[in-house]
Order: C-alpha cells, then structure tokens, then sequence
C-alpha cells in the first residue's frame, strides 16, 4: 500500500497534523527470521513547530537530538523521554520554516495485535497504543529508528494511507507547559485509543 510521499509533509507541521489523523503506521518486526507487520491507524497527533513554539524541541536551534526536525521531511524523529520511554514524530514543515514535527499520540491497533500484546504485556487492550510512550512499546521503535524515510513503504517504519475520520477535533496541546494556547493537538474523537478526550469544536 503507498503512502504520503514528501510533498505531504512540506507543508506546515500543524496541518500536517490534521491530515495524519485516520492515516497508518506500519513497523516491520522481524524475529527468528521472519517478518511481523504491525500496524495501528493514527487516532491522534501534536504539531510541535520552530522558533516561534517554546514548546518544540527546535525552539532554541538544531542539537545533536533535534537535528532531524531540521533535515528532510518525513523521517522519524525518535527521543527518549522522562527517562522511561520513547515518542516517535514525523519531520513536516513548510518550505519557508526550518523545523518542525509531529508527535504520534494514539494509535488503533489494526494489524500485528498479538505481537503487540507480547511487545507490551497489559491487560486491558485499550491501554496497548493509547499514548505516546505506549505505542512505541507495542510497536518495538526505539532509537535505532530515528532518521528513517517514512515515506519509503520499503522502511521498517513507515506511514501509510487510510481513512479519512468523520470528524477531527483540534484542542491544546497536552503535557506541556509552554504554548499552552496553541490548538496543535488532534483527534479522532469516535476512537477509544485516544490518550485523553476533551470536547472541543469541530474543525
């Protein structure tokens, strides 16, 4: 199945984020010598832009870290947080802007749920791909990743099309404690595997 190809994320990174909502992501396991496809439809996502979001990672310039929020759109920002798990974005901005990415919030599991479920032993399903540091655990991605062409459907990790939700809504950002009044984050407000619902207007 073929995916966004560059021009989709050359755009800027919040409406980037709006249209990554209903699409897939797709990470290809492989052990013992065979490939597993795990696959969830991405039910929520945060824009994190550059200079002028206190809240983004590339507020204060390129890093070490930051560094692929400024290189080519569409690859993997992969970084560990709060020293017990990964998040993984996706580089997206317009062509007039440095940096920015999209933070992969929730998932819906849609292929591989059994690998997930060994990846990321929980109880209840809907805990498995409902936050940023969980998806990620179910997914196996971690920082080997970071960097890869997302728009490459030969890639590890990759985004694919889907179906486009009835309805997204657009809230503020959460976790956060800068920016706090920039409505960059958006579900699909029908999925359970959003991290946390809040009502807002529709877009």
């Amino acid at each position: 199945m073929s995916g966004p190809r560059g021009s989709f994320y050359r755009r800027p990174t919040e409406v980037v984020a709006r249209d990554l909502v209903g699409k897939n992501l797709v990470r290809t396991v492989r052990k013992n010598g065979r490939a597993f496809r795990l696959a969830g439809t991405i039910v929520e996502t945060e824009a994190y832009g550059y200079s002028d979001d206190p809240a983004s990672h590339a507020c204060m310039g390129p890093t070490p870290r930051n560094g692929v929020m400024f290189g080519d759109v569409g690859r993997a920002y992969v970084y560990f947080t709060y020293g017990n798990h990964f998040c993984v974005n996706v580089s997206a901005r317009s062509s007039r802007v440095e940096a920015g990415a999209v933070l992969i919030r929730g998932l819906e599991p849609v292929e591989g749920v059994e690998m997930m479920k060994k990846l990321r032993p929980v109880d209840d399903v809907l805990s498995l791909t409902s936050g940023p540091g969980k998806l990620t655990q179910a997914l196996g991605i971690a920082s080997a990743l970071n960097g890869v062409d997302m728009t490459n459907p030969g890639s590890e990790l990759h985004i694919e099309f889907g179906n486009t939700p009835a309805c997204v809504l657009a809230t503020p950002r959460i976790g956060i404690t800068r920016a706090t009044d920039k409505e960059w984050r958006f579900v699909d407000p029908s999925s359970l595997y959003v991290s946390r619902k809040i009502q807002i207007k529709a877009l």
